[in-house]
């Protein structure tokens, strides 16, 4: 049944945002305009393209039906700006942001447990204030603040950048969720007997723990997604979020919303392995 809402929701979040996306491109200021207009030798031409273009976009109504039925039949339309099949161009860049998206949660979530289980078992309450000051100030660094120190000081790529965000946010809920759990008493009993720390640490502890750190997982895809649009702009990789960015600075309207689209599918259906919310907000309720 949770399945089925889930996936209510997803549907629901696509349309949302094709609708959202249609209509902010649509009436953006500009819409019908293009930068080759300023070539004289070609200016008469674009003028009769966007005066064709006014006249099969003046209605959103119009311009939805057209786009949904080129869906239908497979097709996502051609790029205002590269004049190809926009299929063409996400298909080439999907890998790209994969493994962007990929290295990132690695790094970060490696991160966040490597720090989080230890710290978790032995940090003091002023060892915990100074943990949370770091990761908060971490956190205050906007993502296009921490590439462009990376790149002039050339010390680090787009997945580092994403690692280190993606790790300071989810190590204060790895160490909340480790640090209660540490003080139940099958816990305490288990320590009490000898029982190793790896031992301990695998079988009471992140297995027990699993659907919550799921829950946590998919928020920090969510994260890593938003994240490597600017990441990708910045550090000049061929992804997804670079496509993105240029099509919305474009006004490429059948570019944008199929990669919106695409997005949003993924954030949709990665909330399908989510467990209820309710359950993770008992589990990080402060101790």
């Amino acid at each position: 049944m949770r399945f089925l809402r889930q996936l209510g929701r997803t549907c629901l979040l696509v349309l949302l945002v094709a609708a959202g996306t249609l209509a902010l491109v649509r009436y953006a200021p500009g819409y019908f305009s293009d930068p080759r207009e300023m070539d004289a030798e070609h200016a008469a031409t674009i003028r009769a393209e966007i005066d064709a273009r006014r006249e099969t976009d003046s209605s959103s109504r119009a311009m939805a039906v057209r786009i949904v039925q080129g869906w239908l039949h497979g097709q996502l339309g051609t790029s205002r700006q590269y004049q190809v099949p926009v299929g063409e161009l996400i298909r080439p860049r999907l890998g790209v942001t994969a493994r962007l998206v990929a290295g990132g949660l690695a790094f970060g979530w490696l991160a966040a447990v490597a720090l989080a289980v230890p710290l978790s078992m032995r940090l003091n309450s002023a060892g915990e204030a100074a943990i949370a000051a770091g990761s908060a100030l971490l956190l205050a660094i906007p993502v296009g603040a921490l590439a462009t120190i990376f790149l002039l000081t050339n010390t680090g790529g787009p997945t580092l950048t994403l690692g280190l965000l993606l790790a300071a946010r989810d190590f204060k809920f790895v160490y909340r969720l480790l640090r209660a759990q540490w003080r139940e008493p099958h816990l305490l009993f288990a320590r009490a007997q000898g029982m190793t720390v790896k031992q301990i640490v695998y079988h009471s502890l992140l297995r027990p723990l699993s659907p919550q750190l799921a829950s946590l997982a998919t928020m920090s895809f969510v994260m890593a997604l938003s994240l490597a649009v600017p990441a990708e702009v910045l550090f000049d990789l061929p992804g997804i979020g670079q496509l993105a960015w240029g099509a919305a600075m474009n006004r490429d309207l059948p570019l944008l919303l199929a990669v919106t689209l695409l997005m949003a599918t993924a954030v949709g259906l990665s909330g399908l392995v989510c467990p209820p919310a309710l359950t993770l907000q008992e589990k990080l309720e402060p101790a």
